[in-house]
């Protein structure tokens, strides 16, 4: 790989680009520690991104074997004088969707609503208003920006709601959410999660998916309408009887109340065909890790 570096930059950025948070603490099976590395000299570039591309990276994110890392990003980095929180997502217990910001950006965001929840701000959306000006200005104000510096946040926030509905999103995670030190709000890094339903009329960002970096239990399942995760354990859950998802993840957390631990949440949705099941039963057998199935039965 070419040493050099095109970056016109004080200062460059490389972060591995998978499908998973957590990359900066992560670490590669190449020895190198971390998915994000900043440095000032261009003439390791070259060294650094051959030591990420062609490797896997394991984060809290990903499985064990972590997930090989096809492409690096190379950037300017920019200075952050002041990182916050900031996310718009869908939420069932408001129906539709919710803005959550903290003053404490940059940091995994659980931590700080387990730590701090009085630094974790919500305000709930109007679908049928959009996010209110004096919505937008408030919580610029609670993530702590002032001035002008409080009307540009604003301005980002409303700008982030009309990305949400465009590309039918059901996240839009922003952290950090910051300011330079010249006075720039910016959107330093950002997750988007897409709503399923809705690949018929967003086929651009849809046809970007790397299936390569799932779970190939997860892209078989998919295959077959199946909604399928992932655990740890070596339960196989089932709802054989082909109710609602809500009892395969009161299933799941049955089993784990009484000492075991379960392998998967599978979903199976309505209207289920019989091949479906066939199918699914055929992908939990296939878990090397499932020692045993728990499928409820009706009394």
């Amino acid at each position: 790989m070419n040493n050099g570096c095109s970056v016109d930059a004080n200062e460059i950025v490389l972060k591995a680009q998978i499908l998973a948070g957590g990359r900066g603490k992560g670490v590669f099976d190449s020895g190198l520690k971390g998915g994000v590395h900043l440095t000032k000299d261009p003439a390791v570039v070259g060294d650094l991104a051959s030591k990420m591309l062609g490797f896997n990276l394991r984060t809290k994110q990903t499985s064990e074997e972590g997930v090989k890392v096809k492409t690096v990003m190379v950037a300017e980095a920019l200075d952050i004088s002041r990182e916050t929180y900031f996310a718009i997502l869908m939420d069932r217990s408001y129906n539709g969707p919710v803005m959550v910001g903290s003053p404490q950006g940059g940091v995994d965001i659980e931590e700080v609503a387990a730590s701090n929840p009085e630094l974790i701000f919500k305000e709930v959306i109007d679908i049928f208003e959009g996010v209110r000006d004096d919505q937008a200005l408030r919580m610029a104000a609670n993530l702590g920006f002032k001035g002008a510096l409080q009307r540009q946040a604003a301005d980002q926030i409303k700008r982030l709601y009309d990305l949400f509905l465009k590309v039918d999103a059901t996240q839009v995670e922003v952290n950090p959410f910051g300011e330079t030190p010249e006075g720039q709000v910016v959107c330093f890094d950002a997750k988007i999660n897409f709503d399923d339903n809705a690949e018929f009329r967003q086929k651009d960002v849809f046809a970007m998916d790397d299936m390569s970096e799932s779970d190939p239990i997860e892209t078989e399942a998919a295959k077959w309408g199946l909604k399928y995760i992932g655990m740890d354990g070596n339960i196989a859950c089932f709802d054989v009887l082909l109710r609602a998802g809500g009892l395969a993840m009161a299933t799941c957390d049955i089993i784990d109340l009484h000492g075991g631990k379960p392998a998967n949440f599978l979903d199976l949705g309505g209207g289920v065909q019989e091949r479906q099941v066939y199918e699914a039963f055929k992908l939990l057998s296939a878990d090397s890790k499932v020692e045993g199935f728990n499928t409820p039965k009706e009394n």
